[in-house]
């Protein structure tokens, strides 16, 4: 975490006394008082720091306003939990496959980024797109963030069941194998306890309604809060 330290200016102190001996004890009290603050270590103040989803619409948030999607709810909980000083940002494009997240990410971790939550991949499987391109997508997603010291959550997905058992299975196996291979921490479902339950989700049956996303965001949170560090308030 980079800090940034506040620069003290010290007002000059005016004194105003009588001649004499008296007046010579006040100027050097003055010396005194002004070389201990002149030489008084700056306080560090703690940058902002960001926890960025770089996501398709389950992180945007579709059809929901936005302060009820995933990020925003987590934005909520680091708050009052103390964490002021972790700003989330919500990367989700609505349609946005592996390749789209890829492309736009550079400029999405602009800023101070702590914990990137990568969240990609359902548009792939809905699309049937090849499972070696989601692999080499998120491999790349995965091997830029980590060449910045950024901390990195991969949330698995799954692909839907009419391609076939063996693209959902190699689909689903992309997820495990990366997280085992560069170790990062690794949420092996995002939609976990949500998907296939209607009273959970929006009338697509696909999005999270927003009971739906406040339980994403319980488990998000307890993904996340592990890689925290408090701020002493």
């Amino acid at each position: 975490m980079r800090l940034v330290f506040t620069i003290v200016t010290l007002l000059p102190l005016i004194f105003a006394g009588c001649s004499g001996s008296a007046d010579a004890s006040k100027s050097t009290d003055a010396r005194s008082v002004e070389t201990t603050a002149t030489h008084a270590e700056p306080q560090p103040v703690r940058a902002i720091a960001r926890i960025v989803f770089l996501g398709d619409s389950l992180t945007a948030g579709l059809g929901l306003p936005r302060e009820q999607a995933v990020p925003s709810l987590i934005q909520d909980r680091l708050r009052s939990e103390g964490f002021d000083y972790y700003e989330v940002v919500n990367a989700g494009v609505s349609g946005d496959t592996s390749a789209g997240g890829l492309s736009r990410m550079d400029w999405s971790l602009e800023g101070d980024v702590e914990i990137l939550v990568v969240e990609l991949g359902a548009n792939d499987g809905l699309r049937g797109l090849p499972v070696a391109q989601l692999r080499s997508n998120l491999d790349t997603i995965i091997k830029r963030a980590r060449e910045r010291d950024i901390t990195v959550v991969l949330t698995g997905m799954e692909a839907p069941p009419n391609y076939g058992l063996a693209y959902t299975s190699q689909f689903r196996q992309v997820y495990r194998d990366l997280a085992d291979e560069y170790d990062v921490v690794f949420d092996p479902f995002f939609l976990e306890g949500v998907a296939g339950r209607p009273s959970l989700n929006n009338r697509d049956g696909i999005h999270p309604n927003a009971e739906g996303a406040k339980i994403i965001a319980d488990r998000m949170w307890d993904v996340l809060e592990p890689l925290l560090e408090k701020h002493d308030r």
